[in-house]
């Protein structure tokens, strides 16, 4: 696991969950573990050798070595909330 200072200057726990053998779930975990939802993930694509081989699988930790800085703040900036809170339909009038 590592860290990542977000442009709000949160400081985010990254982690790699779910390699495949060309992408992996990169998360960003809130510092406050309370509150998972404001938790959010982003795909890293990697264009390896070993991304034409179905059988292979990247190594979470291969993937979280690579990335640098700039490659964070790239994936955060373009990463979802993990959950969303849905509010209740209105009522119809009447």
């Amino acid at each position: 696991m590592r860290s990542f200072k977000g442009p709000d200057g949160t400081e985010w726990r990254v982690d790699v969950k779910s390699p495949g053998s060309s992408n992996a779930m990169v998360v960003f975990r809130h510092p406050d573990a309370r509150t998972s939802g404001r938790d959010r993930y982003a795909w890293y694509i990697s264009h390896g050798a070993d991304a034409h081989d179905v059988t292979s699988r990247l190594k979470p930790k291969s993937v979280l070595d690579s990335l640098a800085d700039a490659d964070f703040a790239r994936l955060f900036r373009r990463s979802m909330p993990i959950t969303t809170v849905r509010r209740a339909p209105d009522r119809a009038p009447g």
